[in-house]
């Protein structure tokens, strides 16, 4: 489908190749970046292609400069904005509420706020930040971040444009990306399905990039789960996307969910708790600086990991020094060539690499996403 944005925007980088020529040219490079692996003697499964149209998270950029509203994402290559009025890859919902935002944004950026410095009050006005938005299950919900106050004035106008646009039920601030948003006005709490689960979203939180990726994702990690009773480890867990789907689909198992993130912990258990879930436990930990012990390692029948670009070299080592391993270990990955470092690390430790299948959730772009199968 063609962009008027494509070879400009950085999000699409392959919009210009025919359906056909792009996605021989993923698969083809994934097996160049497959290639070394220490075992070529698996199968690898009939690639997942999500379609355009199925972003449900977005991050924004804007600029406000001489009364004109720059809305999109930067330039490939570049930190220039290119002004966006609707993209290929995000859901209709998320394309339809663009113009009322930049209508909402031009107004913010219209207002002149004070802010106190020392014992002096100076005016400011907004003229750059970001803007996150999420497609939930029940409305879109959004994340202003700026590091302008929001005062009265600000609130005022916020709560206008939520009450205009039946299909926003959250807006909330947070002056940089690492803080946890205040919410300004809320409808109702944003939930999104997760197996048999209506799980509360956080304002600003992770999750999979479309819906459909992440059922693929979890459909596959569930299958190759198959049989597995006792104890479950969810390691890189975030807010639980696969602890939910195991808790749902598999009997008699329990699940260890580890992560790093307090924050997002902190909804992960907000939502157990709402749920009434008995089955899944939750541990804040750093895995990169202190992975699970061989020892902890001997306690579970199988693993689920699903690290960041960075890899699970540290946890993988662990795993390979435990006298008792789990039986199977699937390994989620949405970087090709540190997932070739973790995978030879358990093949070395006695694994088997059965299946590999890649998942194109970020369609047209150069990432990959993967679930991989590992047996003893």
């Amino acid at each position: 489908m063609n962009c008027q944005y494509s070879q400009i925007c950085g999000g699409c980088v392959y919009r210009n190749f025919s359906d056909d020529e792009y996605r021989n040219f993923k698969v083809s490079k994934l097996q160049q970046m497959l290639c070394k692996l220490n075992t070529q003697n698996y199968k690898l499964c009939s690639p997942i292609f999500i379609s355009d149209g199925s972003r449900r998270r977005a991050a924004f950029t804007f600029l406000f400069k001489k009364n004109n509203l720059l809305l999109g994402f930067n330039q490939n290559s570049s930190h220039n904005i290119v002004d966006v009025k609707e993209c290929l890859l995000l859901t209709g919902q998320i394309n339809k509420i663009l113009p009322a935002l930049r209508k909402l944004l031009i107004e913010l950026c219209s207002q002149t706020y004070s802010l106190k410095r020392g014992k002096k009050i100076v005016a400011q006005k907004l003229s750059q930040g970001d803007v996150l938005i999420c497609e939930t299950d029940n409305g879109l919900d959004i994340v202003l971040e700026y590091e302008t106050p929001i005062d009265i004035n600000a609130r005022m106008i916020i709560a206008e444009f939520i009450q205009s646009n039946d299909n926003v039920i959250r807006i909330s601030h947070r002056y940089h990306h690492n803080e946890t948003a205040e919410i300004l006005v809320q409808k109702t709490i944003p939930c999104i399905k997760m197996g048999n689960y209506n799980v509360q979203i956080p304002a600003g939180t992770f999750l999979q990039a479309t819906k459909e990726g992440e059922k693929a994702l979890a459909q596959l990690v569930i299958k190759y789960l198959e049989r597995t009773e006792g104890k479950i480890a969810d390691l890189f867990c975030g807010v639980g996307t696969f602890s939910y789907y195991i808790s749902s689909a598999i009997k008699n198992i329990n699940v260890f969910s580890v992560d790093s993130d307090a924050k997002l912990l902190s909804g992960f258990k907000d939502s157990l708790d709402a749920n009434q879930i008995s089955n899944i436990k939750i541990k804040q930990q750093n895995l990169f600086k202190y992975p699970l012990s061989p020892e902890e390692i001997s306690t579970f029948d199988a693993i689920v990991f699903d690290p960041p670009r960075a890899g699970s070299k540290q946890q993988c080592r662990q795993i390979a020094l435990a006298d008792k391993k789990p039986a199977t270990i699937i390994a989620v990955s949405c970087n090709p060539l540190t997932f070739v470092n973790d995978a030879n690390m358990l093949t070395e430790a006695g694994y088997s690499l059965q299946k590999i299948t890649f998942i194109d959730q970020f369609t047209r772009s150069d990432h990959f996403e993967l679930v991989a199968l590992f047996k003893l």
